[in-house]
């Protein structure tokens, strides 16, 4: 079988365009996310940080009250969280005064008063 001009023009007409499409979506691929901005990259950091001390905070209490025995107070320590975010979430530095403040607001969330002594407030 024999092809004509007429054909073969037909045929890189039909194709060449789809693959114009498909190496320009390989070289250009992730072209369309948004630029790097290091604003952005720290508050993203911050809220991530924040959101684990909040979570390392309702383990810690969690753990503490399956711990406690009955008619015991559960207690709860700053360390307790410290050491939640460093191992569960792979913060390396955790200051104090953060995770206290985390487990100050959790405590009063979950409504430790009642059931739980904690030393956030030293």
């Amino acid at each position: 079988m024999q092809w004509t001009a007429k054909e073969i023009a037909g045929g890189v007409l039909l194709i060449g365009p789809g693959l114009a499409l498909i190496v320009a979506g390989t070289v250009w691929k992730g072209r369309a996310v948004r630029p790097y901005s290091r604003r952005r990259a720290l508050t993203m950091a911050h809220r991530a940080y924040v959101r684990d001390l909040s979570r390392a905070a309702d383990l810690a209490i969690g753990a503490a009250r399956r711990a406690a025995g009955e008619g015991e107070p559960a207690i709860v320590t700053v360390a307790d969280v410290e050491r939640l975010v460093r191992e569960r979430y792979g913060h390396e530095h955790v200051e104090r005064s953060h995770a206290a403040a985390a487990l100050r607001r959790r405590f009063h969330h979950h409504g430790c008063a009642a059931d739980c002594v904690t030393d956030a407030y030293v």
